[in-house]
């Protein structure tokens, strides 16, 4: 148990940080302030003034940050569980899988106040590349890559 909480932690941290640069590098290249992806996360509490900030502070960049990597452990955590339940299923297709899945709670389930907030500042598009690269963080910590 202990094992795969950390492993959850590891995936979930590299999902957080990779999905964090690639969020920036979008929204730069949309023209808009790299950090307001982040701090967009935080809209959950902070409202919509969250993704219009372009601070980088405590307000809104931790508070993004914190909710993205505790969302992310979360994932990173069923990622784990979904690769105990399926030894012989290829780690990729986990990792797409639940990918797919956090895209779908986070943008059809969920309340709007509940979502990631970066459809406040990133083309779908970029939405879509980011949980992309959600799906290749979680590949890359697997356990199993290398046995598949």
């Amino acid at each position: 148990m202990l094992e795969t909480f950390a492993r959850a932690a590891l995936s979930g941290t590299a999902v957080s940080v990779a999905s964090t640069i690639a969020l920036a590098l979008a929204a730069k290249a949309e023209g808009r302030h790299p950090v307001r992806p982040t701090n967009a996360t935080g809209h959950w509490f902070r409202g919509d003034e969250a993704a219009a900030s372009r601070n980088v502070d405590a307000k809104h960049t931790l508070l993004g940050f914190a909710t993205h990597e505790g969302a992310s452990i979360f994932w990173a955590a069923i990622f784990q569980g979904f690769q105990k339940l399926g030894p012989r299923r290829p780690a990729a297709v986990d990792a797409i899988s639940v990918s797919a899945l956090a895209a779908f709670v986070d943008y059809v389930v969920v309340p709007k106040r509940l979502t990631p907030g970066w459809e406040k500042v990133v083309s779908p598009r970029s939405i879509a590349l980011t949980y992309g690269v959600m799906a290749l963080a979680l590949w890359a910590t697997s356990a199993r890559k290398a046995n598949r």
